[in-house]
């Protein structure tokens, strides 16, 4: 399955849906997660923290509602 993890769009959001952690534990479970790029960086995870557990970072929001099965956010 493919889980999908847009940047936060609400005014002082600063939070992401999936921690580098939690997208870990879903990548060992087979999953597929795709992290928009920069979208952790207010949370304090940069890009380099999902793709070293096999996230794949993708540049729209947009490609991300079209080809995730499941959408993860946070509001």
């Amino acid at each position: 399955m493919k889980i999908g993890v847009p940047k936060e769009i609400k005014p002082q959001e600063h939070r992401i849906g999936l921690t580098p952690d939690s997208a870990k534990t879903l990548i060992s479970a087979g999953h597929e997660v795709l992290i928009e790029n920069k979208g952790g960086f207010e949370a304090g995870f940069d890009n380099e923290q999902y793709t070293s557990i096999g996230a794949k970072i993708v540049d729209k929001a947009e490609d991300i509602f079209n080809d995730a099965d499941i959408i993860k956010v946070v509001q």
